[in-house]
């Protein structure tokens, strides 16, 4: 187990210099550079300022020189500073953001993985009934509805139509000199429509996924022979069935470790969320190369953590896997 968790652990190395050297690539071939974007709206400056901001920033240099540079930053876990006009430390940015995305991004998680498993097995054990095709119903309207409509749409109705929730921010104005409940009520609030809409469409295929697996589990004779013993339903379900249709969700589960930071982009953004998501909207929109690619580099490097745990976990399960690896 040891030399199969060493060698995963080893590939991550040019996997990683890979996603990074793509990346950066990808991001330089985008119309419009930092300067240009900040000059932009000040005609009057000359060409010579112009210079002298893309030395600054070292854009006049070639393109792989900028790459080495900013690997050789990286490896000191440095991930340098924001071309934006108070030119901060990305890692400030970022550590300033991180929580909030993390916050809103576990619960929304949780809440998937809660409710998907118990709709998967509701679907799986009344298949064909009118459950079964409501479920379905609702998995089509999750993969159907964009995320950003379904945003909108929540804010019109619940907060302009019917003005019980408010639709952007964490917090509402003056709220620090709330009493304790009432602060988190107010944040629970703010809470709601963000993580509706980060859920839903993840939701709806989680839930089809779960069906499928407890479907094919179901099928198998061992379940078969369960219920020729006179073992009861629940008990074959719960006990037997279950345990062997969740494993596969163990894949699942680790590519939604990215999504703990790169998956809120579009709703952090339109419920003015001060998140990483909205971080990674606005570096992208001035060309903020460090931030942009600070948060690139987070997402690459859980979506391989992501990876790794999946991997060590079926090889747990399975020696199988451990041995051939």
């Amino acid at each position: 187990m040891t030399m199969y968790l060493v060698k995963r652990i080893l590939m991550l190395i040019p996997l990683m210099l890979g996603i990074t050297l793509i990346t950066f690539s990808v991001i330089h071939l985008a119309p419009g550079e930092p300067v240009e974007m900040q000059m932009a709206m000040n005609p009057k400056v000359g060409k010579d300022a112009r210079e002298r901001l893309r030395k600054f920033y070292g854009l006049d240099k070639p393109l792989h020189e900028q790459y080495l540079g900013w690997v050789g930053k990286l490896a000191r876990l440095d991930l340098g500073r924001s071309f934006s006009p108070d030119n901060r430390p990305v890692v400030d940015k970022i550590k300033e953001r991180l929580p909030v995305t993390l916050s809103l991004n576990i619960i929304a998680l949780l809440l998937e993985f809660g409710l998907a498993i118990p709709i998967g097995i509701l679907a799986a054990t009344h298949r064909d009934t009118l459950l079964d095709k409501g479920i379905t119903v609702f998995v089509f309207i999750g993969f159907a509805v964009p995320t950003f409509w379904l945003a909108l749409l929540l804010m019109y109705f619940f907060g302009v139509k019917l003005n019980w929730l408010p639709i952007s921010g964490l917090h509402t104005l003056g709220s620090d000199g709330y009493g304790t409940v009432r602060y988190l009520w107010d944040l629970a609030k703010h809470l709601i429509m963000p993580v509706m809409v980060a859920s839903f469409g993840s939701l709806a295929g989680l839930s089809r996924y779960m069906r499928s697996t407890m479907l094919n589990v179901i099928g198998q004779d061992y379940i078969t022979t369960a219920r020729a013993k006179g073992l009861s339903e629940r008990t074959v379900i719960y006990k037997h069935a279950l345990r062997n249709a969740l494993l596969p969700l163990i894949t699942l589960l680790g590519f939604s470790i990215p999504g703990l930071i790169g998956g809120s982009v579009i709703f952090e953004t339109i419920f003015s969320i001060p998140g990483m998501g909205q971080l990674f909207y606005q570096g992208a929109m001035s060309r903020d190369y460090p931030v942009v690619m600070g948060i690139l580099v987070i997402g690459a490097g859980l979506t391989l953590i992501g990876n790794l745990i999946a991997d060590v976990s079926y090889a747990l399960a399975d020696p199988r896997i451990r041995q051939g690896g």
